[in-house]
């Protein structure tokens, strides 16, 4: 393979992300593929900036601001795409922890599909393969609750934000006609799942 292929992993808080990355990675590197992890947070040189919007949004929630917060997320991935994105290996598997489908799981005042433009009009780096992470919302939810930083959510703080978030976010998936993963079981099943569709792409 000459060109790189770029996998997007997201879904809501407690739904096993980063183990099904480390689990994934592991697994395709023992297959000696160039497995090269990123994540959309770590990526961003205007994240500081973007959350502290997001923290405003929380206290006093409002469409313009969340409007704001959608486009300064599209620079940023934007930003990704031309200056990290372009520059790893021919070749190499490009697993990205969280990319533009996160807004779809907490952004319930506007339409992802607004948001999705804007991805697109800003020349945002679409995945060759978008993968879902889901489980049923009282497994994710007690899953972040045991966690030892908690839910970390800045916009979510409740079992019903979280189960209509959820919800919102398996829309987007059969929407978008992404792939679903449901990590509910062992995490040896939710890799072979992701693994298998990854060597299917290639």
């Amino acid at each position: 393979m000459s060109r790189q292929l770029f996998v997007s992993l997201d879904g809501p808080k407690g739904t096993g992300k980063t183990t099904l990355l480390e689990a994934i990675t592991h697994a395709l590197r023992a297959d000696n593929r160039k497995v090269i992890r990123l994540s959309e947070k770590n990526s961003d040189p205007f994240r500081a900036e973007t959350m502290s919007l997001v923290n405003r949004l929380a206290r006093n929630p409002s469409v313009d601001l969340e409007r704001e917060i959608c486009a300064r997320f599209a620079v940023s991935r934007a930003w990704i795409s031309q200056n990290v994105l372009t520059q790893q290996s021919p070749g190499s598997i490009i697993l990205m922890d969280r990319w533009y489908p996160s807004d779809a799981a907490f952004r319930r005042m506007i339409p992802f599909a607004e948001i999705l433009q804007l991805n697109i009009d800003h020349n945002v780096r679409v995945p060759d393969l978008h993968v879902g992470v889901v489980t049923a919302p009282h497994v994710s939810w007690a899953r972040a609750a045991a966690r030892s930083r908690g839910l970390g959510s800045t916009v979510i703080h409740k079992l019903e934000e979280h189960v209509a978030c959820t919800s919102a976010f398996e829309q987007e998936i059969a929407s978008h006609d992404w792939f679903l993963c449901r990590n509910e079981g062992s995490i040896e099943e939710a890799t072979m799942q992701v693994v298998a569709e990854i060597c299917r792409v290639l």
